[in-house]
């Protein structure tokens, strides 16, 4: 999965998301609205890590995740 179809398909990720990383609020993932960007932001925010620690999570999420 690409940053792309992260946007394209955010509504049905967004149960997967909050499964994952279970302390991201709904608003957190409101707001992130399928932004690569956003959501490592508010990874990074609730988990208090680096950032390229939160990318290489979203990175490693995403490419698990089915086309």
């Amino acid at each position: 999965m690409n940053k792309h179809e992260l946007k394209g398909q955010w509504k049905q990720l967004k149960g997967s998301i909050k499964e994952h990383w279970g302390e991201l609020t709904n608003d957190d993932v409101d707001q992130a609205e399928g932004e690569f960007e956003q959501l490592v932001g508010r990874i990074q925010e609730r988990y208090g890590i680096a950032k390229e620690d939160a990318k290489d999570q979203v990175e490693k999420w995403m490419n698990k995740q089915p086309r």
